[in-house]
């Protein structure tokens, strides 16, 4: 009886042997098929500087938190109600739950399966078939035969891991993770918009009330005009073609409030938007317009911008997830290797159903390939392939993006700074030549339509200047954002 127990432990040997074997080519053959893919690395490579700005001062505004660089009360009260309610950032936090609901499943791939089972079944088999006479002759104890119809009852446990030898799940849940964090950078680069946003919109409402100040200031001027015209016609000075100048230019300038009554309307309404609510009166400064400055607008060094954007942490981290992907298609045309097991009871008694000679249990291996029309397979892996190539420049085009911004932001900062300054002066003398003109007019050594026109010349360039520095203000909040400040 040795040699034969021997020849069957030998023949057991070899049969696990062929098995592993033909794994092991299997394998081979996938491996020898798939070809790496020509994937460029990303350039993360910056100018040493902005343009014509040049600078080695590391020190950024985007370090500076939005409370601390937004001073202004009334403003820090808006965004803190706007980062509340506002509907889009809201949605943006469901997809970061949504993402991270992701990762929990990606993880729980690649541990064991573990679970209950329990069952009942009534079966009967024909008379005159092999199990239904079989079961005829059966005695499942001394006097007691196997029952008709036959009843089962199950009850145990079930096992079932993927061995992940490639790294297929890991690399998958590792995927997850990364996309993860990209939506945490994509809800930290709508936080710098919306700061902006709603800077920028209070600043505007700022100005429009300066606007509006200054029309109802000439509304004065121009009426008081008007009655001394008047007063001249009456002494036959000055015909009834003055008066009907006068009192045009006075109607133009009253009809000027009401389209800066509805743009201050709009504004105000687009800053409850962002805020979540329904319109309603916004407190804001009374401080001087023209005095509004921002204490620091340093822009550091360009490779900062890598570390302060957070959409070029976004695209980072999307590229790196996609990254990933191409491993995890890659992992698909090798072997997958899988155990399965169980325990548990099974009787056609309840009261059989726990003894030992009840129990059963199975333990199971399987190792499968694929090896002919891999054609989806082959087909995934060439689009994660391409997916991570888009994603490379798409990288690349947000950094470039970047770099632009900040370079047009401070370009704007220092032209409008100095047409500010340029303007002003311009104001300063049409200011002083409303008065000159008004005394020789008084004196008739200068008639009406001098008047008219110095009076209007003052009143545009108010409104320019006034424009010009919502203009300036909005470029430092955009240099702010563009440089990656206000989501800290």
């Amino acid at each position: 009886m040795k040699p034969r127990k021997t020849m069957i432990i030998t023949n057991r040997a070899n049969n696990t042997y062929r098995v592993l074997l033909v794994g092991l080519l299997m394998i081979g053959v996938s491996a020898c098929k798939i070809s790496q893919p020509s994937i460029r690395e990303e350039n993360k490579q910056l100018p040493s500087s902005y343009g014509t700005y040049q600078s080695s001062d590391s020190t950024n505004v985007a370090s500076i938190q939005w409370r601390d660089f937004f001073k202004d009360p009334y403003l820090i009260s808006l965004i803190d109600t706007a980062l509340m309610n506002n509907q889009e950032l809201n949605i943006i936090w469901q997809e970061i739950e949504i993402s991270k609901n992701e990762v929990q499943a990606r993880r729980g791939e690649y541990l064991p399966f573990l679970g209950l089972g329990a069952g009942s079944s009534v079966e009967k088999e024909g008379r005159y078939t092999r199990f239904g006479a079989l079961e005829k002759n059966i005695e499942v104890k001394p006097g007691e035969e196997f029952p008709e119809p036959y009843s089962s009852h199950e009850l145990g446990a079930y096992a079932h891991w993927e061995l992940d030898v490639w790294k297929k799940l890991r690399n998958a849940k590792k995927s997850a993770v990364k996309r993860y964090l990209a939506s945490q950078e994509g809800k930290n680069f709508m936080l710098t918009h919306l700061v902006a946003e709603m800077a920028s919109a209070y600043y505007e409402l700022i100005g429009l009330d300066n606007m509006l100040d200054i029309v109802t200031k000439n509304i004065e001027i121009q009426e008081d005009a008007l009655h001394i015209i008047i007063q001249q016609k009456e002494a036959a000075k000055v015909s009834q073609l003055a008066i009907n100048r006068f009192e045009a230019q006075l109607l133009n300038t009253k009809n000027l409030q009401y389209s800066i009554l509805q743009e201050r309307t709009q504004v105000e309404n687009e800053l409850n938007f962002l805020m979540g609510r329904f319109p309603k009166p916004i407190q804001r400064s009374n401080a001087d317009f023209y005095a509004m400055h921002f204490d620091s607008l340093l822009a550091g060094l360009p490779p900062q911008l890598l570390e302060n954007r957070p959409d070029i942490r976004q695209a980072e981290l999307e590229l790196a997830a996609a990254k990933l992907d191409v491993k995890v298609a890659r992992a698909q045309f090798y072997p997958s290797i899988g155990l399965q097991a169980g325990l548990g009871f099974q009787a056609f008694k309840t009261s059989y159903l726990f003894l030992p000679e009840s129990m059963l249990y199975n333990l199971a291996g399987d190792l499968v390939s694929p090896l002919i029309n891999r054609n989806a397979i082959r087909a995934t892996y060439n689009s994660a392939n391409a997916k991570q190539l888009q994603l490379i420049y798409g990288y690349e085009q947000t950094i470039l993006k970047a770099y632009i911004e900040v370079v047009n932001e401070l370009a704007r900062i220092d032209n409008y700074t100095q047409s500010f300054t340029t303007k002003s002066k311009e104001v300063d003398i049409l200011t002083h030549s409303i008065a000159i003109s008004n005394s020789l007019f008084r004196s008739a050594r200068a008639d009406y339509i001098e008047v008219l026109l110095t009076q209007r010349e003052a009143l545009e360039s108010r409104m320019e200047l006034t424009e010009i520095k919502m203009q300036q203000l909005k470029a430092s909040v955009n240099l702010y954002r563009v440089l990656g400040g206000g989501w800290q």
